[in-house]
């Protein structure tokens, strides 16, 4: 049996303008595939070989997921994000020789970066 490939997570939000700028500015890149056209309840970023999508739906589903990004440089994330962030994880050095942070979107998902 192949080994699954991940290539699309969806991040469910209650403002999806908002939740657009927010992670436009997190990721530096601009949002893709709005959909539907003439009212967009969906927007995607293309990240590497997957894409981070995000949704709004009513009634809204429970919020609440986790999703860990890879970065070259998790200071330079850190220092770019950590003072103005909602903080869960502050950066640290992990038992497992990595380092890392975790923060929180406005809608209470968990968005952590470690270094690869």
């Amino acid at each position: 049996m192949d080994t699954p490939s991940f290539v699309h997570a969806r991040v469910n939000v209650t403002d999806l303008r908002a939740a657009i700028t927010w992670y436009e500015s997190l990721f530096g890149v601009p949002a893709q595939g709005h959909w539907p056209p003439h009212a967009p309840t969906y927007a995607h970023f293309t990240l590497g070989a997957a894409q981070f999508a995000l949704g709004r739906y009513d009634p809204v589903p429970a919020a609440g997921a986790r999703f860990n990004f890879e970065v070259d440089d998790v200071d330079a994330w850190w220092a770019r994000l950590g003072p103005s962030a909602d903080v869960v994880e502050p950066l640290h050095d992990t038992a497992y020789d990595t380092r890392r942070f975790t923060i929180r979107d406005p809608d209470g998902n968990e968005l952590g970066f470690v270094n690869t």
